[in-house]
């Protein structure tokens, strides 16, 4: 992967099939306290592809009327968000590089169906911590560029344990997924991809 933007740092398989289990049970738990639920586009209230929910002090949400955002508490049950598994926190902790912790922890899930435009991360208070994604699940096929939309992209299949984190020159690329690649990992039951994403949202 010498070709990837400078910034990216893709980290395959780094987390083995007893770790991806480990954590799936602990996500039930979340879920099961914060359900997932449709986020919806500002403005024009389309709703998303993927179905979502968070952990952490802060959860990033969006809706027709408010628009991109993180609150402290879920959309629909307007209860604050579970915290964020140890696992993840010992993630950042040896991956991040940064000397704060995680706030927040997006929970996005995938159907065979869904995908996720290119778009930035941009929404936080600082930028200086970078973003930390881990897949579980189906493959998918990842797309990274430029911090310009019309920056040159490379695209690759990221699996189930496999770490991107995007930092400092990369920290504001755009990115996304063209595709699930369905029944191409057996860790999920009823099939999908899980992508967790730590992200510090304060400086």
């Amino acid at each position: 992967m010498e070709d990837l933007p400078q910034g990216v740092r893709f980290l395959p398989g780094y987390l083995d099939p007893l770790a991806q289990r480990a954590l799936v049970e602990g996500l039930r738990a979340i879920v099961a306290e914060a359900p997932l639920y449709t986020p919806q586009m500002p403005k024009s209230g389309k709703p998303m592809s993927v179905r979502m929910t968070n952990c952490g002090e802060l959860g990033w949400v969006t809706d027709r009327d408010g628009g991109y955002r993180y609150q402290a508490f879920h959309p629909v049950s307007r209860k604050p968000w579970p915290p964020i598994p140890i696992q993840l926190l010992a993630l950042w902790r040896d991956l991040a590089g940064f000397p704060l912790p995680p706030e927040a922890c997006l929970v996005n899930f995938y159907d065979g169906t869904a995908k996720m435009g290119l778009h930035q991360d941009r929404d936080e208070k600082t930028f200086s911590a970078p973003v930390l994604s881990l897949s579980l699940g189906d493959d998918c096929l990842f797309r990274v560029g430029g911090t310009k939309r019309s920056d040159p992209t490379v695209s690759f299949r990221l699996q189930s344990g496999d770490i991107v984190i995007l930092g400092g020159e990369s920290r504001l690329a755009f990115h996304g997924v063209d595709r699930i690649y369905s029944g191409s990992s057996a860790l999920l039951p009823k099939g999908g991809r899980i992508n967790l994403t730590l992200r510090r949202v304060t400086a």
